[in-house]
């Protein structure tokens, strides 16, 4: 994992690493590849975004069109579509990699696309049009300044959502300050889709369950594993076509099964999140 900032502008840059065994030895100079992100912001790990669909031609068009062209990869699983959702795709972005889902739900997705990144960081995002790509940028640059799992939130400063109704708002908040309260966490949103992080925390989790409840787990367990969480303002939109496949009360259930099933944190253990997320300008896209 290289986790580095670079001046915006492409090329390659040589940086020291030790090339001796087990790390010893003369230390040599090789070549490593950097990304413009922004204007003044280049980096060096490459990104893959993983894109669970099922039945999602027509708002693929929208979610390509906000993906930045500095992403490494685009993993889309597909849940046995039976629209075109996977040669629109191919069409819209040249070299995806298609990864076919054998289960169901979106937990089960997820975990499949994981498995198929190459990226040292991951970017999981929906494909129903509700989120923007221009926001990944943040995402990436809270990683590369110090943080593990850059988790996204509709309720932080900056933030915001057209898309829950007032008893789901209702659920997410209770259901966020139960996981604060049993696992020292300082969330103000729990059950949001859009989550960055370095691929190292595939490691330290564990993630086995297969709906929509896979946000939350994914949130507890890195808590629970100490990891450097910061949250970052995301603004969800309205689904563009299509119905969800989310149901409230049922899902709001599994999710409060997976909260009461994870053991709580010492408080002793806690770690505290790092600070606010930071804000990046984006050429043409205001701040992110």
């Amino acid at each position: 994992m290289s986790a580095s900032v670079r001046p915006a502008v492409p090329g390659e840059d040589p940086l020291t690493i030790p090339t001796g065994a087990g790390g010893a030895g003369v230390a040599g100079r090789l070549p490593v590849r950097y990304r413009p992100v922004s204007s003044h912001l280049a980096i060096a790990p490459p990104v893959s975004v993983v894109i669970p669909a099922m039945n999602e031609a027509r708002n693929l068009p929208y979610v390509f069109r906000t993906l930045p062209g500095w992403i490494h990869e685009v993993v889309l699983v597909d849940g046995r579509s039976s629209d075109d959702t996977v040669q629109v795709a191919r069409d819209l972005w040249p070299g995806i990699k298609v990864v076919g889902q054998r289960g169901k739900g979106k937990g089960d997705a997820l975990i499949s696309g994981f498995a198929a990144c190459t990226g040292d960081i991951i970017v999981m995002i929906d494909a129903d049009g509700s989120a923007d790509g221009r926001e990944i940028v943040s995402y990436v640059s809270a990683l590369v300044s110090g943080a593990d799992f850059a988790k996204g939130s509709r309720f932080a400063n900056g933030g915001g959502t057209d898309d829950m109704t007032a008893i789901r708002k209702l659920g997410n908040r209770v259901l966020c300050a139960v996981v604060n309260a049993k696992f020292g966490a300082r969330y103000t949103d729990l059950c949001y889709g859009y989550n960055a992080f370095w691929r190292h925390c595939l490691d330290k989790i564990t993630l086995d369950c297969t709906g929509f409840e896979v946000e939350t787990l994914m949130n507890i367990r890195v808590v629970k594993a100490g990891l450097k969480v910061q949250e970052i303002p995301s603004h969800e939109y309205d689904r563009i076509h299509g119905v969800s496949n989310l149901r409230a009360v049922r899902d709001g259930l599994r999710v409060l099964r997976v909260i009461l099933k994870e053991r709580g944190v010492p408080r002793s253990a806690r770690r505290r999140p790092v600070g606010p997320a930071l804000r990046i300008s984006v050429p043409g896209g205001g701040a992110s």
